[in-house]
């Protein structure tokens, strides 16, 4: 296949707010060993883009400096070393940066076939959310049918997937958002019982529905705001699995003793400095559990709305003023 020079990508011009994102022109990406090159077609817009674009989640050593962390396209071209993939191939993958843009090289082991019946836009709402909740979710806090989950942030791009995968699963799924129109999204995505955390308190709701018994698992993205309060809702041995800190990451004068009496854990992790290993792990559970319902259509990714890369700096703000539902997805000519 022909692959052009140059290229057109959403460039960073300084670090700050939305208005630094621009579409520019710079050179394609070759692959290297061990890696594809995708035409891409779409591209997905996650909280670490934005974490990025303010400076405060650089990429790795090695890493595209360009933002986007999941693509959809078409393979164009292979590195060194490549099996499973042929030119042609339709596929969404897991991009360790460099996805705001026309061409991306991706890991191999990181990328997935489209789930029959879908194109680009849908494709691309899936790598980073679904590999993000699958590992933490699943892989380390080992939720199981017959459990229970309370998921916060419940209308985001990890919300609506984590309460899907988990209902799917046989998990009884609770969730928390911040109006009624999010918490009737998640009800109808399959949770048992939406929390508005703006009228009512969550670990209060949890005690009265569980009979003071407490949630299996807890997926939490709020951090230290919700720290205390995530230790009271859980059962005896318990999960809390912490994917982010968007209510802060230091935590005081907390009363730990809950862990010790209730043998609970607490972990977490960020999907980035995973090892390839570890990413294509995640890989190949999602193909082998996640992607068949998929196309049985009982998961589906949620779209809030899609954009052309054009109007990335808008698209960046319609996350950051958090009204959105689900997925917020750029296209590439």
């Amino acid at each position: 296949m022909s692959v052009p020079s140059t290229m057109s990508y959403v460039g960073l011009s300084e670090h700050g707010g939305p208005d630094n994102l621009a579409v520019t022109e710079g050179r394609t990406p070759e692959p290297r060993a061990g890696e594809i090159l995708v035409r891409v077609e779409a591209a997905g817009i996650n909280r670490p883009d934005v974490l990025q674009r303010k400076g405060e989640y650089p990429p790795p050593p090695d890493a595209s400096p360009i933002l986007g962390l999941e693509i959809a396209g078409e393979v164009v071209a292979l590195g060194e070393g490549v099996t499973g993939h042929a030119l042609g191939d339709r596929v969404c993958a897991l991009a360790n940066g460099g996805g705001y843009a026309q061409y991306c090289a991706v890991p191999a082991s990181q990328a997935l076939p489209f789930p029959k019946g879908y194109d680009a836009v849908k494709a691309a709402a899936l790598p980073e959310t679904f590999f993000t909740v699958w590992a933490n979710l699943f892989m380390m806090a080992e939720l199981k049918a017959g459990e229970s989950v309370l998921i916060h942030g419940g209308s985001s791009g990890i919300g609506t997937t984590a309460i899907q995968l988990a209902a799917a699963l046989g998990a009884r799924v609770f969730a928390t958002a911040g109006s009624e129109e999010k918490c009737k999204a998640c009800l109808d995505l399959g949770a048992s019982r939406a929390i508005n955390y703006r009228s009512e308190d969550f670990a209060a709701v949890i005690a009265e529905e569980t009979g003071k018994a407490g949630v299996d698992v807890v997926l939490d993205m709020i951090g230290a705001a919700y720290f205390e309060r995530n230790l009271k809702s859980l059962a005896r041995d318990g999960r809390l699995s912490i994917i982010a800190f968007l209510g802060g990451a230091v935590v005081e004068r907390v009363n730990l003793a809950p862990i010790m009496l209730k043998r609970l854990r607490v972990m977490g992790s960020a999907m980035r400095p995973r090892t390839a290993a570890e990413k294509q792990a995640v890989r190949d559970e999602l193909l082998e559990k996640v992607w068949p319902l998929l196309e049985e259509g009982r998961v589906a990714p949620v779209i809030h709305a899609v954009m052309p890369c054009g109007e990335a700096a808008a698209a960046h703000r319609m996350m950051e003023e958090g009204d959105h539902i689900g997925k917020i997805v750029l296209t590439f000519g």
